[in-house]
């Protein structure tokens, strides 16, 4: 679970200061404010990190990618490719990192992770991007472990000098030459650990970044109509995909599952859940996916709404049906561990579902499986008060702690923008609530009473009261 996180000449921002992330944390802010853009960029190094090429620094993405970023200048602050991108996060792991030292046979551990790098076109006029620096930091309740990283030296050709602190990296001797450049934007290369002998233990905190990345997955605003019949062959998606396209497989390869929504509360099936959170949202009164034969498979999903006289195909309900389905689906499908970031969650619903998907939010950072916390972590650009003031509400009935939530806004009236976080208090009121925020109520209110004193005074004009 991602802890902290700040971004610095990236797209619109120049700096996002820190950010708290949050089991539940929230990016707000009007159209073009810059809010989609942290979500972007967390896509750019998921990307980068699954990406074939090893030497390619960051991957802006192709045509099948989540997120298509074009070149280096069109992602850099003020498209000024003299500026850098530095960035840095802190991560919770599920698993301590055991580390131990053959020489001094000095253990390590730690179960939290900061990462640190700058990263910018090279120097030389090669026109390429290069990494500046990168480290990584090793922690646990009683501090730091030890810190290592890679920091690019002044010459023209690439070559790295390796850092450390509390943590002795004893060079082999005879080996003179300085390490080439680095994997990607976060890797040691395999020379590190041929050049000293005692660095084994690096290629883990590549995996451990390898890991972080893989555990996001992510749902766009832009979801898939729904179908009549699906082709399901048995396979298990990794996620319901970037559009929701493959919410039903991922119902059918979860249909043993069984999910409870907090502490002693009851397990239930998979698709059982979906279809209470569905009825909950005032959505529908059932949910099925039924196989169509035996000897196909093909299979159609049947939802009743409330007064219809029986089922009907989910293409036959309302729009937002279907693209609120591939929300639930992944929040309570995605693995243990996963952080998923959403845009625009709540879009096609109506203001009560729009209120009730919040708590649909917090049961599933609540949910347990196999009788362990799932440890899910939702990161989620919306433009919804009704979802946030629900979020409000439930922090002030206890149902959510308010540390659970960590909610931001993207002020562009000022330059550069700046990203403010909300202040929650136990009683879920906003500390400081930003002018404009979501409109001015009072304004509409104020000048609709204004005009229907007008219009009353003409009518009596009219008739010569």
């Amino acid at each position: 679970m991602l802890t902290q996180l700040q971004i610095q000449n990236f797209k619109g921002w120049k700096d996002t200061g820190s950010i708290r992330m949050a089991p539940i944390t929230l990016f707000f802010g009007a159209n073009s404010s810059g809010k989609s853009s942290i979500g972007q960029f967390l896509m750019l190094l998921k990307q980068t990190v699954e990406s074939q090429d090893r030497k390619a620094v960051l991957f802006p993405g192709g045509r099948t990618s989540a997120v298509q970023l074009g070149s280096f200048q069109d992602f850099i602050f003020g498209r000024d490719p003299e500026n850098r991108i530095s960035f840095d996060y802190q991560w919770k792991m599920p698993c301590f990192l055991d580390v131990s030292d053959p020489l001094s046979e000095h253990d390590y551990s730690g179960d939290v992770m900061r990462f640190e790098a700058t990263v910018g076109r090279d120097q030389h006029g090669l026109n390429t991007v290069i990494v500046d620096q990168f480290k990584y930091e090793l922690s646990h309740d009683n501090g730091l472990q030890f810190s290592v990283g890679m920091e690019r030296r002044s010459e023209k050709k690439a070559a790295y000098d390796v850092t450390d602190e509390k943590y002795d990296l004893k060079r082999n001797k005879g080996r003179v030459w300085h390490p080439p450049t680095t994997v990607r934007f976060y890797g040691f290369p395999d020379e590190v650990v041929a050049y000293y002998q005692n660095a084994d233990f690096v290629q883990s905190l590549n995996l451990a970044q390898e890991k972080l990345f893989r555990s996001l997955a992510y749902l766009g605003p832009l979801r898939t109509k729904a179908e009549r019949l699906y082709s399901w062959t048995g396979t298990e998606p990794e996620s319901v995909g970037y559009a929701g396209d493959n919410t039903v497989a991922a119902i059918l390869a979860a249909r043993q599952r069984k999910l409870s929504m907090g502490h002693n509360q009851r397990y239930k099936l998979f698709e059982q859940v979906i279809a209470e959170k569905l009825k909950q949202m005032g959505l529908i009164e059932s949910f099925k996916v039924n196989q169509i034969s035996k000897k196909r498979q093909d299979y159609e999903v049947k939802v009743k709404t409330k007064g219809s006289l029986g089922e009907v195909d989910l293409p036959d309900v309302g729009f937002g049906i279907s693209q609120v389905l591939p929300v639930l689906v992944e929040c309570f499908y995605a693995p243990a561990n996963s952080i998923i970031l959403m845009e625009q969650p709540e879009i096609h619903l109506h203001p009560r579902a729009q209120a009730f998907l919040a708590d649909v939010m917090i049961d599933a950072i609540n949910a347990r499986e196999d009788g362990q916390d799932r440890n899910i972590q939702l990161i989620i650009e919306t433009h919804s008060e009704h979802f946030l003031r629900r979020l409000q509400r439930r922090i002030a009935e206890d149902a959510v702690k308010r540390e659970q939530v960590a909610a931001y806004f993207a002020d562009v009236s000022r330059t550069p923008a700046k990203l403010e976080e909300l202040r929650l208090d136990i009683f879920g009121n906003i500390e400081n609530w930003p002018k404009d925020f979501f409109g001015d109520e009072m304004e509409d209110i104020t000048e609709q009473s204004r005009a229907a004193l007008q219009k009353r005074k003409a009518m009596i004009a009219e008739r010569g009261e």
